[in-house]
């Protein structure tokens, strides 16, 4: 096995890094999230609490 300098071994490492959030980042922005309540489902929850 060939013997790689330590700044090799750390310049591979934050190339990986960049990778990794570069394609997290596009996995986030690409999908749409939309939210499973409303405001207006939110406030109706409320005002119909029984105690």
């Amino acid at each position: 096995m060939p013997q790689m300098s330590p700044m090799n071994w750390v310049l591979l490492f934050i190339m990986f890094s960049i990778i990794f959030l570069v394609i997290n980042a596009n996995n986030y922005f690409m999908l749409k999230y939309t939210p499973l309540f409303t405001k207006k489902s939110l406030m109706k929850n409320k005002i119909n609490w029984k105690w």
